[in-house]
């Protein structure tokens, strides 16, 4: 995938994809949705829908980025960057700890950075035993929370709140996966959601490996 491409499709994991007004009808789907499972567009995954309609899940996607949220505190999105011959490359030369760092470092938190000032990485940890090898990240990220508006009808602070998510990067029959989650209660339940930052990563950990158990992982169709 040219760096180009792949730089506007993570401007789609970072951003707003459910940022579509209520009134219109939901976007046609890349992939598909089969029996409460949904299929990639490539159908590299398929995986067990963790939000419900009935709570306003929605389910947004592009050719790499699937977003699922609903109206209360999930946010998850999975994006999947075939490698090409340079982050192939990376890949051999690096090790798998380093590459994931540089990566992430290089794609991920650089666009992070540009679309939400001020964004930081809280901390991480290389995780040996999860896919072969994955990093995980805590991010902060001024302004970037997909829950914005339910905070601001239920508190008097106006301000833009710092959302937090926790992150899972890992490469898997050549792509690079991205898996990403949004800690809503820090932003939702505001004052009243007394975690320390070690209690907050535990509880996005537990949630990516949810998300890691909820997923199929299939071979690329034939001659892909």
């Amino acid at each position: 995938m040219p760096r180009s491409t792949l730089i506007v499709a993570l401007a789609v994991l970072a951003g707003p994809l459910a940022a579509q007004p209520a009134a219109s009808p939901p976007p046609a789907l890349h992939g598909r949705v089969e029996n409460r499972v949904y299929v990639s567009p490539t159908g590299m995954f398929r995986i067990a829908i963790p939000v419900l309609p009935e709570l306003g899940g929605s389910i947004n996607d592009t050719a790499n980025v699937v977003t699922f949220q609903d109206n209360f505190n999930v946010h998850v999105s999975i994006g999947v960057f075939p490698q090409d011959a340079s982050q192939r490359w990376e890949h051999s030369t690096r090790g798998t700890q380093d590459y994931l760092l540089f990566f992430f470092t290089n794609f991920v938190m650089s666009d992070f950075a540009q679309m939400f000032p001020g964004a930081r990485v809280e901390s991480g940890v290389y995780a040996p035993t999860i896919m072969g090898g994955a990093l995980i990240t805590f991010t902060l990220l001024p302004g970037g929370s997909m829950f914005a508006d339910k905070r601001a009808l239920l508190s008097a602070d106006k301000s833009p709140p710092v959302a937090k998510r926790g992150n899972l990067v890992f490469v898997h029959a050549g792509s690079i996966f991205i898996i990403s989650t949004e800690l809503a209660e820090r932003v939702t339940e505001h004052s009243t959601f007394n975690k320390t930052p070690e209690q907050e990563n535990e509880i996005l950990r537990q949630r990516l490996a949810d998300i890691i158990r909820r997923i199929e992982f299939t071979p690329p169709p034939a001659g892909s």
